[in-house]
Formats: C-alpha cells, sequence, structure tokens
C-alpha cells in the first residue's frame, strides 16, 4: 500500500480486522446532492485502489440502495480478503411505488420508489444486513455500523447490539459499531454496549473538538476504535478560503463560523499549509483514531485527497493555532 492510505491499523478489539488511514466514503456513489455515473464512480474506486485505500464504506440509506449496489460491483473482481468493507443497519428500505414519480427527499438523486423505515430490532437488523449482501453481491460484509439510532437507544443498545454482536461471535462479520453526528450517544455505547468501533462525523474536526470532552477519551480507556468522518464539516473545510455559501452540518454555515474557519485558514496559510489538508493532518494524527473516511466522487477528489493526506504539516501550525485561541489543547477534555 501507498504511504498515501497510511498503514492498515488493527481494531484494538479485533486485530483480525485492520483499516488503512484514509477510508473511501461512498454516499455519493448514490448521488448524494446530484447524480454521478456508474463510470465516474468506479473509476473513482479504481483511482482510490490504486492510491492504496483498502477501506470503503457504504450504507443503505445512501441513494436508497444505490451506493451499495455500485461499490459492490467495483469491488467484486478484486481479492475478497484485501479490502475492508462497511455498511450500516438501522433503515430498511420499503418499496414506495405511490412516490416512484418523485425524487429521494433526503438529498440523494434518485427516484423515491423506496422509503426509509427506522428499524433496530433483531428481525429488522438481519433483514437489513441480508439486504446488503443481495446488493452488493459479496459473500460478507466485514464491519456493520449501527446508523444514526439517535433517537432509538433502547432498541439499538438492547437488540440491534447484540444481534450483531452475536453474527461477529460466529464469524460471520468482522466487527460491529455506531456511527452518529454525535459523541454523547456514541459514548454510551462505548461504555454500555460490545461494539468494537464507532464513526464519529463532525465532532472532532480542525473547526470544532467537542469529542475530546467524551468520546475520545472513553474510547482510548476501552480499546475501540474510532473512525472520524466529517472531517471537513459539510464542506466549511474542505477549500483553502471558506466561501460565504460554506455548507457546515449539511445546511448553510453560520457566519459566526465561516470567519472561524477563515482565521483558521490565515494561520494555515502562514505556515504554508492549505486548510484541508490540515484539517485532514489534525484529526488522523489523535492516537484513537483507526482511519478517516472522506466521501469521494470522481479520479480527480481522489487524487486532491492523496495529495493532502501527502502534505507535510509542521507543528508550529497546531501550536499557533492554539496560541490563536482557534484549537484545543490535547489534553484539555473541557
Amino acid at each position: 500500500m501507498t504511504a498515501t492510505a497510511g498503514p492498515a491499523r488493527p481494531l484494538p478489539r479485533r486485530p483480525a480486522v485492520r483499516l488503512t488511514g484514509l477510508g473511501f466514503g461512498a454516499a455519493q456513489g448514490g448521488n448524494l446532492y446530484h447524480a454521478t455515473s456508474d463510470e465516474t464512480f468506479h473509476a473513482a474506486v479504481q483511482a482510490a485502489w490504486d492510491n492504496g485505500i483498502r477501506y470503503f464504506d457504504t450504507a443503505p440509506h445512501y441513494g436508497l440502495g444505490l451506493s451499495e449496489r455500485r461499490l459492490g460491483a467495483a469491488l467484486r473482481t478484486r481479492p475478497r480478503d484485501s479490502y475492508v468493507l462497511s455498511t450500516k443497519v438501522g433503515r430498511l428500505l420499503v418499496p414506495s411505488p405511490q412516490t416512484a414519480h418523485r425524487r429521494d427527499p433526503e438529498g440523494f438523486d434518485v427516484p423515491a420508489d423506496l422509503r426509509r423505515e427506522w428499524d433496530f430490532s433483531r428481525d429488522g437488523v438481519l433483514r437489513s444486513l441480508e439486504a446488503s449482501l443481495q446488493r452488493t453481491g459479496l459473500d460478507r460484509i466485514d464491519i456493520v455500523y449501527l446508523h444514526d439510532p439517535d433517537e432509538h437507544w433502547e432498541q439499538a443498545a438492547k437488540h440491534a447490539v447484540p444481534a450483531l454482536t452475536e453474527l461477529r461471535d460466529q464469524g460471520v462479520i468482522g466487527a460491529v459499531g455506531a456511527g452518529m453526528n454525535q459523541s454523547a450517544l456514541l459514548t454510551r455505547f462505548v461504555r454500555e454496549t460490545d461494539v468494537d468501533l464507532v464513526m464519529c462525523a463532525g465532532r472532532y474536526t480542525l473547526l470544532e473538538q467537542g469529542a475530546m470532552d467524551d468520546l475520545l477519551p472513553a474510547a482510548s480507556d476501552g480499546g475501540v476504535g474510532v473512525v472520524i468522518a466529517g472531517v471537513y464539516n459539510s464542506g466549511l473545510l474542505a477549500r483553502d478560503q471558506p466561501p460565504a455559501d460554506a455548507m457546515y452540518n449539511y445546511a448553510p454555515a453560520p457566519a459566526e463560523l465561516i470567519d472561524r474557519a477563515r482565521r483558521i485558514a490565515a494561520v494555515c496559510e502562514a505556515h504554508g499549509v492549505r486548510l484541508p489538508a490540515a484539517a485532514l493532518a489534525f484529526v488522523r494524527s489523535h492516537p484513537a483514531v483507526v482511519s478517516t473516511v472522506v466521501g469521494l466522487r470522481t479520479p480527480v477528489e481522489v487524487g486532491e485527497t492523496r495529495q493532502r493526506a501527502a502534505a507535510v504539516v509542521p507543528e508550529a501550525l497546531w501550536t499557533a493555532l492554539r496560541a490563536a485561541g482557534l484549537l484545543r489543547s490535547p489534553d484539555d477534555r473541557g
């Protein structure tokens, strides 16, 4: 593997599952925000592979199954033991012929011929996983995450996690996790359930480090791996100079956050570092982080990510950001 993707790191609790430092986020393969062709997405997967990326993440939610179908097709001819695939459970896809003439209302440019139905029951989890296997056309899923169980703690913790850990202990899947856009409930999963890893989106970034207060110390103490997603905070940190119309948490960014991001960018520029490269380097440096998943759509985006991952970021940058009150100290737990 190349240095771009980073050396594969084993999950502390499941050392047989090894994730490259960079992971391929396949939400864009589900036509997130706008359509992407099969050929373009397949070429993006090939470019990621050529750059040493061997961890790929998808979900039924992404394009009502389109992402899973496309990613499975792109990976199907590759040796199955040479990569790690994760998907998610918690949203069953149910036929919805009465809305098939519309577009999906949740941000994916696909027909709304299916609808999402929350279900973290044992039966729902097993049905979801079986459907994911059918869509990908692969013989197994390596990591299964509970997907956004924010309003479903009881069912997810008492039914979904035990169902998945049983499959893990039988060798059907490799690891069990939870993925969310918050750190508080992920911390409960770490402390109170038998998960092996968590995926935290947007709550540990160069812009905000709230996960330092709860999730990261809990994961470090419990030997639970952390995968960071949303490293650019939905786009606010994705350009050298954050624009006025930047997005944050999938919505237009508030003016005060745009100002903060611009001040961070100015310090980065003064140290010869581009803002997106600093954002990627920052999260990858934490010892609890086993991988960073970046959403990728095209070979060009893969190339940009490769360049960002290879950038040399001086320690003086972090010192300057902390001195300016723009970055928390590593030992600051709030």
